[in-house]
């Protein structure tokens, strides 16, 4: 019999100052799985870098033609495709193609460093894909905050989003390998 996903409840709160976004956001998470407390808490962390309200969560893991965010517009235009880890750079292609703005989240310190000088050529040469890596420390920090009914509260500033609930604290800082030309 097949494992089913765990479905988590998460109010997040959010204050980019970057977009000057602040609110607050119901979300329910299906986690597969085979998805870690780690990868989920880190799409949450990418869904409070790009709070909006028509922004989703993919279908997950096991699915090849979604994203595990985006963002379409009424007319069915994907407006951003968020990614996490080191995906098949093809994929990564395809999501430039159907997508206004890409945005790849890689982690992983051993193999991130490695994918990212395999694949740095190609890559580069899509302008609106931009790609940004979160270290293992702190993703495992971020880790530590994980539970089924969740309160998060999101400061995001420049490339640091202060993380926080009764749990603890938590800074992360994204480092850029590629931005937008």
């Amino acid at each position: 019999m097949a494992l089913k996903s765990t479905i988590y409840k998460v109010m997040l709160n959010v204050a980019d100052t970057n977009r000057q976004v602040y609110g607050d956001y119901a979300l329910t998470i299906a986690r597969h799985p085979s998805e870690t407390d780690r990868r989920m808490m880190l799409r949450i962390l990418a869904f409070a870098l790009h709070a909006d309200a028509a922004l989703a969560f993919g279908r997950g893991i096991s699915t090849d033609d979604e994203p595990d965010l985006w963002l379409k517009d009424d007319t069915g235009q994907v407006r951003l495709w968020v990614e996490l880890g080191n995906p098949d750079p093809d994929r990564l292609r395809k999501a430039c193609a159907k997508a206004d703005d890409v945005v790849l989240y890689a982690y992983g310190d051993r193999a991130t460093p490695v994918w990212w000088r395999k694949h740095e050529d190609y890559l580069s040469r899509f302008d609106n894909l931009q790609i940004y890596t979160v270290a293992d420390a702190e993703a495992a920090d971020l880790e530590k905050l994980a539970g089924q009914n969740l309160g998060l509260q999101c400061t995001v500033t420049d490339n640091t989003v202060w993380v926080s609930n009764d749990a603890g604290n938590v800074t992360v800082s994204l480092h850029t390998l590629k931005r937008e030309a």
